[in-house]
């Protein structure tokens, strides 16, 4: 099995196929925006894809990262969504406690990632769970970040292909 340079490497260097193939498909009218901010966050599940299957396990750095990086995106597609909707007086105040619910959102999805995680190369090593990341990230960024569905859905495209190329590169390649 390859190990995390191998499988982050082959991340890193393999993103202009992706980026070609979902020009092509554009091209051809599948509704991808690939914008220079949707190119970037497509970049960075990519390469995070690339090594993410091996979250469940317990150590792997990608295991041992993945956990705040969760926490933080949850809790700042939270703060966008709440900001400006909260009013208990000063707009200090409201931002305040806006963060507030952006933390505490933080904090569930802390300890909701250690409670759900399953065994090393269960479920985490399937396209089943490369569709689940690839639908978070369009979620993630169509309504956590307020882009528009075109970008959502390249950069949904991209965090499937990453993860699909860790499957690919583990020999791997299971349904569920």
């Amino acid at each position: 099995m390859p190990n995390y340079d191998v499988h982050v490497l082959s991340g890193v260097v393999s993103y202009p196929v992706i980026v070609a193939a979902a020009g092509l498909a554009a091209a051809h009218g599948v509704p991808l925006a690939l914008t220079t901010m949707a190119l970037v966050l497509g970049y960075a599940f990519y390469v995070l894809g690339s090594d993410l299957p091996d979250m469940d396990h317990p150590n792997a750095l990608i295991h041992r990262g993945t956990k705040p990086i969760v926490s933080v995106v949850v809790g700042g597609a939270v703060y966008v969504n709440a900001a400006g909707s909260i009013n208990v007086g000063e707009p200090w105040l409201n931002m305040a406690v806006e963060w507030g619910i952006a933390v505490l959102a933080a904090v569930i999805a802390w300890f909701a990632f250690t409670w759900m995680m399953p065994k090393h190369r269960g479920i985490v090593h399937s396209f089943l769970f490369a569709a689940v990341y690839g639908g978070l990230a369009f979620v993630l960024v169509e309504y956590g970040l307020n882009m528009t569905t075109g970008e959502g859905l390249y950069v949904g495209f991209a965090a499937f292909c990453g993860y699909a190329l860790h499957l690919l590169l583990d020999g791997e390649l299971s349904l569920l």
